[in-house]
């Protein structure tokens, strides 16, 4: 378990701050940036729970614990002998997600078109996540192009917004009250 004993510690104050490995970079770092983007997700999925209950509530709690591991994962440097075993994520938590993907479509009503973002207050809380882990995905997809990370972590964030998607449709009655988009309809 992590003890914070003291919230503010003016390390920052220059623009810089420290990986979980302890070496300082700037704020503004790619990596920085990259699990800034995951805690924002995270910070969005905590507004979806306050519409959720029960199996989607958990499905939303595991992913958010989930998520705090990712930020663990994207803000600890890959090395080839580090001093402790770093926080990683495995691929079994991408296999949960793969599960409840899965168990979720069972249920959902056949899409004949694209679903826009609405319906139940959860269904347009959880568009905006799956947005979010998009947007996060493609920022840790650039840093994996510069620096070496975990390939399980880009596959959690690419299974994730497929999870807030079908979860989304879940939201909105199993599919029956997604809003459809329209092709052309204002022309």
């Amino acid at each position: 378990m992590v003890k914070l004993t003291k919230i503010y510690t003016r390390g920052g104050d220059g623009g810089e701050t420290s990986l979980s490995d302890g070496s300082r970079v700037a704020k503004d770092d790619l990596r920085v940036a990259a699990y800034g983007d995951v805690d924002e997700l995270n910070a969005v999925i905590g507004l979806a729970r306050l519409h959720a209950a029960d199996a989607a509530d958990a499905m939303l709690a595991r992913i958010q614990h989930d998520l705090f591991d990712l930020g663990a994962d994207l803000s600890t440097p890959i090395v080839a002998a580090p001093k402790h075993p770093p926080l990683r994520i495995l691929d079994s938590q991408v296999d949960r997600l793969e599960r409840e993907i899965d168990a979720l479509g069972e249920v959902l009503s056949t899409l004949n078109s694209f679903v826009l973002p609405g319906g139940t207050p959860l269904a347009a809380q959880l568009h905006l996540a799956r947005t979010v882990a998009r947007r996060a995905e493609r920022l840790a997809i650039t840093l994996a192009g510069r620096e070496n990370i975990n390939p399980a972590a880009l596959r959690y964030l690419n299974r994730l917004s497929d999870h807030l998607f079908q979860l989304a449709r879940h939201a909105n009655d199993d599919g029956k009250t997604d809003v459809l988009w329209q092709p052309g309809v204002n022309r």
